[in-house]
This record gives structure tokens, C-alpha cells and sequence, in this order.
């Protein structure tokens, strides 16, 4: 029971209601309450019923609404009976009884989770803007669940307009490894503001491509606005960060090696400084979601190749089952065929995909066959 002396009326849950043995007068349809809020709710009946409290009963007539609480404890029943509300000792007292108040949850009884709309990897000691699915509520101020958050991990509060489908949620991983937030995991609460004090800049969205948008050299406006939109309307096909590599299953890539025996060679051997890399490398595909652990009879060895800025590329020496396997015979397009088809035209764009090799998923059965040792 949740004594509230801000509510006017003291009301029943529609649920517990129906299970009392107390007659339930209904009443009519258009009689209903403002909630803390600012939610309207409708009253469904009323009943006269005996409130135990301590070791006294008390005869009132209760509301019955569809409210969070089982039953709360208006300003009506207080005032009738002549309860004293003290909140330093945590009880109300009436005629010389004393009854201990129990504070409730610190989160509101309104509070709901955000949930991660996809499977997102958050980059080692970097932020992402992750969409996260609203559920009731206009407007929420969000904060990082405790019981859900992840050592290092944090999520920024915000004030959200939630008229759209999707919710932005800031989350920054202070950690030196990447984190995977699974597909519906929880990631913030909201609950919904009472009063509005000032109105925040709308959220645009897409922010990762906010920097494109601002860079756009088009001079007529109407062409400006038309690329803004149509960027806007495909934001999601952009990468957000180097570990947001994406996938493609239009298609899979086959391996027909026919009956050849596995190709099985051992690892080479690595320095000691160099062998930290590589480990450090699997493991970060490992949490990207891009590789996963193996066994079977196939085996190729890693090599590592030092790029020109100096970093480091981490590479599987194929050649043994690039030899077994049956070459796919398909043409390059011709190039003046394809130099005739851009005649005329006076806007040219490009388009260059994440990480290729990772985006094209490979056939299951064929696998087993890209497996590598290190």
C-alpha cells in the first residue's frame, strides 16, 4: 500500500479489486483522474471497504482506477481519520498509534527500459550513438540502469522527444577492450517529465553523418535539401565506427574445394612482441562478432604485414586453398561500356563498403575452411 498524501482519492488497482468480496458500484464512463504525470485515467467504480492499519480497521470508500500500485492511500482517508504524517521518523500516527511508513524504490513506479535496437559493438575507450527502442512516454530523461551496467560503460542523460519510433542513447566505453550490447539488451531507463521548464533543440539524428551533411557543396538549396534527406532516410547503411563493420546475407560465399583433402599447415612462428598483436587482433574480431573459435581438420597460417603508416595488418596465408579450390569464371564489366554510360551525366558518386571481406557472410559448411592458427 503506498500512502500518498499528493493524491486526492484514495484508489484500488482495477486487478485487486475484482478479487475482493466487497460489491463493486460501477460508475459512469466519463468520470476520470489526472495522474502524477499529467496522464488521464478513467474511474471504473467505487466500493466501500475496511482499511486495516496496525491493529485498527477503518471504513472508507475507495475508487477503483487502472493504477500502477495495488492500492494507494489518498489525502481523503488521512484527513477523515486524522492521520499525522511524520516523515522524519518514517510513520503516520492517529490516535495515539504509530504505524512505520517503508520508503519506496528510489526508480519511479513509471520507469521503463530502453532497449538496444541492434547488436552494437562499442570500440575500446570510444562513444557510440546506439538507437534504442522508447516504449509508453513523451518526453524521458534517461539514465543508466545499475543493475544492468557494465564495468566502465557509461550511458548519458538525456531529454528526449519520443514522437519518434527510435530513441538516440549516448554510451561511452572507458574500457581498453571493446563491448558488445546484444540485440533488446537493456541499456537506460526513462520515465516521463511531469513539467517542462524549457523546450530542448529538437534531436536530428544520425549524428555519425552530421559532419557530411554540414560539408555538402552543393550551391542550390532545393538540390541541398533533396541529398540531406535522401542521407538522412539511409543513415543506417553508414558505418558509425571502425568496429561497426555491418553484414550482407543477400548472398554467401561458396568454397568448392570438390573432394580434396583438408589443407591442415602449422603456425609460424612470431616474435614475442609480434605474437601480442596477434593475439590482441583475434580477440578484438572475436568481439566484433567478425570470427569466432574452431576446430576441425582445416588450418591455414596468420601473417602479419606492417603497413605504410606503420600499423600493423593481420593477414591468413590462403595460398594452399586458393590452389584446391574451383575457380568461378565471371568477367569484369568492360570499361569503355562503362565510361559510355556515365555521357552526359554531371553528378558522380562513389561507394566504398566498410571492411568487404567481413561484410559477405561465408556458406556453414564452408567454414570450417577459412579456420586459421596462430
Amino acid at each position: 500500500m503506498l500512502v500518498d498524501t499528493g493524491a486526492n482519492a484514495t484508489l484500488l488497482r482495477t486487478d485487486v479489486a475484482k478479487k475482493l468480496k466487497e460489491q463493486l458500484i460501477y460508475t459512469a464512463p466519463n468520470i476520470s483522474l489526472n495522474t502524477a504525470t499529467g496522464e488521464k485515467t478513467e474511474i471504473r467504480g467505487k466500493l466501500d471497504a475496511s482499511i486495516e492499519c496496525g491493529s485498527r480497521k477503518f471504513h472508507h470508500r475507495i475508487y477503483v482506477a487502472d493504477v500502477t500500485d495495488p492500492c494507494i492511500l489518498g489525502l481523503d482517508f488521512l484527513l477523515k481519520f486524522n492521520f499525522k504524517v511524520d516523515l522524519e521518523k518514517n510513520e503516520i500516527r492517529t490516535g495515539g498509534k504509530e504505524i512505520p511508513l517503508f520508503l519506496a524504490s528510489v526508480q519511479h513506479s513509471k520507469s521503463c527500459s530502453v532497449l538496444a535496437k541492434k547488436r552494437t559493438i562499442i570500440p575500446a575507450r570510444s562513444e557510440c550513438l546506439i538507437q534504442g527502442v522508447p516504449e509508453q512516454f513523451r518526453y524521458a530523461v534517461m539514465d543508466f540502469p545499475s543493475q544492468v551496467s557494465q564495468k566502465g560503460v557509461l550511458v548519458a542523460a538525456a531529454f528526449v522527444d519520443l514522437k519518434t519510433e527510435v530513441i538516440p542513447v549516448r554510451v561511452l566505453n572507458l574500457n581498453n577492450n571493446p563491448k558488445v550490447l546484444g540485440k533488446e539488451a537493456v541499456i537506460a531507463t526513462f520515465e516521463p517529465v511531469v513539467y517542462i521548464v524549457a523546450r530542448p533543440q529538437e534531436f536530428s539524428g544520425g549524428q555519425h553523418i552530421s559532419s557530411t551533411l554540414d560539408n555538402l557543396e552543393i550551391p542550390d538549396e532545393e538540390q541541398r535539401t533533396t541529398v540531406r534527406k535522401l542521407l538522412k532516410k539511409f543513415q543506417n547503411f553508414f558505418s558509425t565506427c571502425d568496429a561497426d563493420v555491418g553484414r550482407c546475407n543477400m548472398t554467401q560465399h561458396r568454397i568448392n574445394t570438390g573432394d580434396h583433402p583438408p589443407i591442415k599447415q602449422y603456425p609460424r612462428r612470431l616474435p614475442l612482441a609480434r605474437k601480442e598483436e596477434a593475439d590482441h587482433a583475434v580477440k578484438e574480431m572475436v568481439d566484433n562478432g567478425i570470427i569466432e573459435e574452431s576446430s576441425g581438420p582445416w588450418a591455414s597460417p596468420i601473417v602479419l604485414v606492417e603497413k605504410k603508416d606503420g600499423s600493423t595488418c593481420f593477414c591468413v596465408d590462403y595460398r594452399k586453398l586458393n590452389e584446391i579450390t574451383e575457380k568461378d569464371s565471371y568477367p569484369l564489366p568492360r570499361i569503355d561500356d562503362t565510361l559510355d554510360a556515365l555521357n552526359g551525366s554531371q553528378w558522380f558518386t562513389t561507394l566504398d563498403l566498410k571492411s568487404l571481406y567481413w561484410q559477405v557472410e561465408i556458406r556453414p559448411e564452408d567454414r570450417e575452411k577459412m579456420a586459421f592458427t596462430t
